[in-house]
């Protein structure tokens, strides 16, 4: 069996968009027809997803995605009908795919899809989190205020992003001189002295043989270490492609010195605050504790997640599943026992995602100081050590020639 994607024409004359099940596109067809509807067009849902994918791939960045749900939520905040909200985006948007996803969504929610269903046309671009979000929205009827929920999920996600490729650009920097000037030493300069050197004898400084025995592995040993660089990253790459790799990688960065604590603390405020904005929008506990989880990015907060929503089956509370999953801090286990008492958990757990957003910000300068020095440290005592190991020679020759 395949699904076909379909718009077809009722007995009453009204549009209407759907999917169906069926063997093949004729037995889809005749399916629709015996219903009394005339099939206008018809794809297979793969096509459909695929043409999709292929649209969206890489053109709309994430700030582009949070300005498209703001104006979302402003414009059926302000009273105008979705179909009308959809035709004022496309208009507005400055990007050409979201312009276009747009405009379809637009045919299909005047075919009769909600919004999320039609948006959901278009998985690479809004996830599963963001459509039901918004399906939640719907059947609450509270869609504006969900969509301006989500539209503040998104438009911080952009600002934390912002920040760490600003906290970064010096850091890279620095990391690349160093690795330019190291390079350029031993790759062009220390291969013309080695020569002069060699012709001095065996009585060279220590420090001198092993640079030029390092620069000797280096020259002769090109293709070797390039294919062993080009080896081991595909070899990580299809290490974390698995399952288990990708658990075993995401569980080791959380426990890295320094930098671990900063990483945990923004895994679970993203964790949170995507549980807070889906428990508001009125997805179900369960749903959201899974899509939530997905959403962190970690794939030990997953399993810890899981772990949850397991415990929430048979009965447990929130705040006791995750205490025993043991992945989850003290400041977030009680803020939810809280919010279960007060019966406000979205607001609690958004307290909570601010909070951890601060810690992260802060641990992300002092990483950002302590990274700096380092960097300046490691090149200078390798440029010092390169430098030494030139003079050194030069110095015994000439005290042997006096």
């Amino acid at each position: 069996m395949s699904s076909f994607a379909y718009v077809a024409l009722e007995p009453s004359g009204k549009r209407r968009s759907g999917h169906v099940e069926a063997a093949d596109r004729d037995a889809a067809i005749a399916l629709l027809a015996s219903e009394g509807r005339y099939v206008v067009d018809i794809k297979e849902e793969a096509a459909v997803q695929q043409s999709a994918i292929a649209t969206v791939r890489g053109k709309a960045s994430r700030s582009d995605l949070a300005l498209f749900t703001r104006r979302l939520a402003d414009l059926s905040g302000a009273g105008l009908p979705l179909d009308r909200v959809l035709q004022v985006i496309s208009e507005q948007s400055e990007s050409p795919q979201l312009s276009t996803i747009s405009l379809e969504a637009l045919e299909d929610v005047r075919g009769g899809l909600p919004v999320s269903s039609a948006l959901a046309k278009h998985p690479r671009l809004f996830q599963p989190v963001y459509t039901e979000t918004l399906r939640a929205g719907e059947a609450s009827g509270q869609f504006p205020q969900v969509a301006s929920r989500l539209a503040d999920f998104q438009e911080r996600e952009v600002e934390r992003r912002s920040q760490v490729v600003s906290a970064m650009i010096y850091p890279a920097v620095l990391t690349f001189t160093a690795v330019a000037v190291i390079g350029f030493l031993f790759g062009f300069v220390l291969p013309k002295l080695s020569g002069v050197f060699k012709d001095l004898g065996s009585n060279l400084p220590t420090s001198t043989k092993i640079l030029l025995a390092t620069t000797d592995f280096l020259s002769q040993n090109v293709l070797l270490i390039g294919g062993v660089l080009v080896g081991s990253i595909l070899g990580y790459r299809g290490w974390i492609a698995t399952e288990a790799g990708a658990l075993q990688r995401d569980t080791l960065l959380l426990k890295l010195p320094s930098a671990g604590k900063v990483i945990a603390k923004a895994v679970v405020s993203r964790f949170a605050r995507v549980l807070g904005t889906l428990l508001y929008g009125g997805v179900p506990i369960l749903e959201s504790l899974r899509l939530a989880g997905l959403a962190s990015g970690n794939k030990a907060m997953v399993r810890a997640s899981e772990s949850v929503a397991d415990d929430v089956r048979d009965g447990r509370a929130i705040n006791q599943a995750m205490k025993d999953a043991g992945s989850f801090p003290p400041v977030l286990t009680h803020m939810v026992a809280i919010g279960e008492e007060t019966g406000d958990l979205p607001t609690m757990l958004g307290r909570v995602a601010d909070s951890l957003d601060f810690e992260v910000d802060t641990g992300m300068r002092r990483l950002t100081a302590m990274f700096e020095p380092v960097i300046v440290v490691v090149m200078g005592t390798i440029v010092g050590f390169v430098v030494l190991s030139v003079l050194l020679p030069i110095f015994q020759a000439q005290s042997l020639i006096k």
